[in-house]
């Protein structure tokens, strides 16, 4: 499949109404896409490019910034074996080797069944339990070469299906809040601007109760103080200095 299908479309256009700008919808669609296909495709990210307002090129050139993303097809599971400091220390090395005997590919390889693709990742952020791996973005840690070999065995009998779905699922928690495009309508916003929304859902009008929802988001034309305050001693006397008028 390359478009977006009809479910995922609706959750494009939800997500694209949590922002005041279409376009910084782009990530987030980006991982609907991934999720549907296990990659992004070409015709896929031209589809997001239409919804987004902008060019394939761009969304294609965004993408390949984030190493979350790819470009070709990769099996079921996608095995990350970090190497980073605290991980080479507690033998990640050794545990790539053996993942890389195991499954019988080296790393940036998919198994000729389609089940595993297996990564050298850089630090996965679970360095207390080093050496670590993730599983579609699920972390295993303090993992010796005989954890590995269970885990291996786990994925493949589903045993592990309720903890670490297909890969591209980077969330099964959908997002219900955001910056909504206050002034979208009544406010400068034209008709294309509330295209983008549910059906029967405007800016702010509070039609859904569900907590979260864009129905807890301010009216059209409600100002968003979007600025960052800092409180301490020193903080202020920094901001006092930068908010000073030049001379």
């Amino acid at each position: 499949m390359a478009r977006l299908n009809p479910d995922n479309l609706a959750r494009a256009q939800e997500l694209i109404a949590l922002y005041p700008e279409r376009r910084s919808a782009l990530i987030p669609i980006l991982h609907v896409l991934q999720e549907q296909d296990g990659y992004l495709s070409e015709d896929g990210m031209a589809h997001v490019a239409e919804l987004v307002g902008l060019e394939p090129v761009e969304v294609r050139g965004t993408a390949s910034f984030y190493d979350m993303f790819h470009f070709e097809p990769v099996g079921r599971y996608l095995v990350a074996v970090c190497t980073n400091i605290a991980c080479m220390l507690q033998g990640a090395y050794r545990l790539l080797e053996h993942a890389e005997e195991t499954l019988g590919v080296a790393h940036g390889g998919t198994t000729a069944d389609g089940m595993f693709t297996l990564e050298d990742a850089e630090c996965l952020a679970l360095c207390g339990n080093a050496p670590c791996v993730t599983v579609n973005w699920r972390f295993f840690g303090d993992l010796d070469l005989q954890d590995f070999d269970r885990l291996v065995e786990d994925l493949r009998s589903g045993r592990l299906d309720g903890e670490v779905p297909a890969h591209g699922t980077l969330s099964r928690v959908r997002r219900r809040q955001g910056l909504m495009a206050v002034g979208a309508v009544g406010a400068g916003g034209s008709a294309a601007d509330t295209a983008a929304l549910p059906d029967g859902v405007q800016p702010g009008d509070g039609t859904s109760d569900a907590p979260g929802s864009a129905g807890d988001l301010p009216a059209p034309g409600t100002h968003l103080d979007l600025s960052t305050h800092r409180s301490t001693t020193a903080t202020a006397v920094v901001d006092a200095a930068h908010l000073e008028s030049p001379k």
